[in-house]
């Protein structure tokens, strides 16, 4: 029998506990009540007033992992401490970092109401703004903000991993830049691990909450900058619904980047920075840079099915099936060699038939959005595809020629390998 979805009326923030070195996040929805947990190692005392304010901005972005099971017409924060600017990042969480979930359950989110909450207060922690801590996700992405940004400044790594354990990849890639690292544990509502027949299910801003993880770990560290590894291209919607550009990575955005900024400004003033090193930087430029890095071509890995909350659900292997592994693929083929590729994947997910469909929509054809991944626009796509077409290894793949033939994408390969926008980056971030 199919269970009959219904919206919740009020979702509540109950209240968060702050420890030592850990933070809880209550809440309940209509009357049933969640809670997360999240551990910390190697940090300072999380009780301090601004790291204790500070938690409270991730408390709200964490609740829309579980006020997203019923999708509440009221969200009720309580005795939370909240200004302008938090709420504006809570609200733009809620309706575009949920975007991907509205449009797969068809549900808007346009009459939600936001109510309760008091006035924060600023605080002006003492802080070292030569010293970063950078969220590290072992992709492509997170290594070359490692490799390229200045080595003049006191760099840690920020990891976050599920409580199933580590993830294996993600661990040797780290370990190749021999950076110490500042541990994290999400220990998620087990409600929703096991799932519920009554409960809406969809794409939560996870990018956000782990950007105010690393935030609250640096601040309690006094580190002065969280430095993020999210391209030009995060901002792109996949398509436009019900008037509302609805973007599967909105919490890499520059939109969510500037309003986290702010919400954290709100709390501890300007001089604590946090900005992505690559918001100016197309995934193509992006690629090309981390093909240079010999040490980590062997040990990284971006396919999805090796980060499964359950460990024993994880990938060993590139599985060559997935979009993310079709485009990490196609992003770095114009700048490695096919035999190269082939001992990094151990597969050619560019070739395989199955994925033939995935490719069209990826560089602007077939579908009419790209898919809903961590992958860059349909120009970068086109433009990458266009360009292995025409080396000499893979001219005889008529399927690839062919689709390359049918792309238009509005820039060219080198104007993608120069900067794209703008960037909040400071300049002594940079070498």
């Amino acid at each position: 029998m199919t269970t009959v979805k219904k919206r919740a009326e009020v979702f509540r923030y109950v209240g968060l506990d702050v420890d030592a070195s850990s933070l809880t996040g209550h809440y309940e929805l209509d009357g049933r009540r969640f809670q997360e947990t999240v551990t910390f190692e190697h940090l300072g005392d999380l009780r301090a007033p601004a790291t204790a304010s500070l938690a409270e901005l991730w408390y709200l972005l964490a609740g829309l992992s579980y006020y997203k099971a019923g999708a509440a017409h009221t969200v009720d924060l309580g005795a939370t401490h909240v200004g302008e600017h938090s709420l504006a990042l809570l609200h733009a969480a809620l309706h575009d970092g949920l975007g991907e979930f509205s449009f797969r359950n068809q549900l808007p989110l346009n009459d939600v109401v936001i109510t309760g909450g008091v006035a924060v207060q600023q605080l002006l922690p003492y802080l070292d703004t030569t010293k970063v801590l950078i969220p590290f996700g072992g992709g492509i992405d997170s290594v070359v903000s490692v490799t390229h940004v200045s080595a003049d400044l006191d760099r840690e790594l920020f990891v976050v991993s599920p409580a199933s354990g580590p993830f294996a990849p993600l661990e040797a890639t780290a370990q190749v830049t021999g950076l110490p690292i500042v541990r994290a544990t999400r220990h998620l509502d087990p409600q929703i691990l096991k799932g519920d027949p009554s409960f809406f299910n969809g794409h939560v801003p996870v990018t956000a909450m782990v950007t105010m993880l690393a935030v609250i770990a640096s601040v309690a560290n006094g580190r002065g900058g969280v430095v993020m590894s999210n391209e030009h291209s995060s901002s792109a919607p996949n398509l436009i619904w019900n008037d509302q550009p609805i973007n599967h990575q909105w919490s890499k955005s520059e939109i969510a980047e500037v309003l986290l900024a702010n919400a954290v400004a709100e709390r501890i003033g300007n001089e604590f920075c946090v900005a992505s090193f690559l918001r100016d930087r197309s995934e193509l430029w992006v690629a090309q840079q981390f093909a240079q890095e010999d040490d980590y071509l062997g040990v990284f890995r971006s396919c999805n099915r090796a980060f499964a909350q359950d460990s024993t659900q994880r990938a060993a292997t590139w599985c060559g099936e997935c979009d993310k592994c079709l485009f990490i693929n196609l992003i770095l083929a114009p700048f490695l060699s096919r035999e190269q590729l082939r001992a990094i994947f151990h597969c050619e997910p560019l070739t395989n038939p199955s994925l033939a469909a995935s490719l069209e929509a990826m560089v602007g054809l077939g579908l009419d959005h790209k898919p809903f991944e961590c992958v860059g626009d349909p120009d970068e796509s086109a433009v990458a595809l266009s360009y292995l077409c025409a080396k000499n290894e893979w001219r005889d793949e008529t399927a690839l020629v062919e689709l390359s033939a049918k792309v238009s994408p509005d820039r060219d390969f080198d104007e993608l390998l120069q900067p794209q926008g703008v960037s909040r980056v400071p300049a002594h971030w940079l070498r």
